[in-house]
């Protein structure tokens, strides 16, 4: 099944609404390392809302456990300095949607070892450097939904 993961989220209400779109998908979320804030954080619960029981939540110390977690998944790392664009890519059941955090992204070093598997969102106003990282999880995880044929269409609401 597709997942999510948050590698040291550090604003709240991103977390907080990824989650509530991971519930809405029944997609796993999985938060890597140290977050900026704690996840009983009135912030990331108000942007949860009532949805928070509804997260399938997975804490991982590091990136190594992660990979351990999830064992026949592909890793699919976003970040703005990808040459390949997301449309292009052809998402499999069980990737996991890696981001990073919101201030820095991933480290180049992952981004290198794993050149291959990165991607990129279009932003068409070379003034703008990147997306907000909850509008970014909700795009890229749409299309990996769409893909597979994972989002369940009968449940859809509007």
């Amino acid at each position: 099944m597709l997942s999510v993961a948050l590698v040291e989220p550090e604003i709240p209400p991103n977390t907080g609404n990824i989650a509530r779109l991971c519930a809405a998908t029944n997609v796993p979320l999985h938060i890597v390392g140290v977050a900026g804030f704690r996840l009983d954080d009135r912030a990331v619960r108000r942007a949860g809302l009532d949805y928070w029981p509804e997260v399938q939540l997975s804490r991982h110390p590091h990136l190594e456990a992660l990979h351990q977690s999830l064992p026949q998944s592909r890793f699919v790392y976003l970040t703005t300095k990808a040459e390949r664009v997301y449309t292009d890519w052809k998402f499999e059941a069980d990737d996991c949607l890696v981001f990073g955090p919101e201030t820095r992204g991933l480290p180049e070093k992952l981004l290198r070892a794993n050149w291959s598997n990165c991607l990129r969102i279009p932003i068409r106003n070379p003034k703008v450097r990147s997306l907000n990282l909850a509008t970014a999880v909700g795009i890229v995880l749409y299309e990996a939904l769409r893909q597979t044929d994972a989002n369940d269409r009968t449940e859809e609401h509007t």
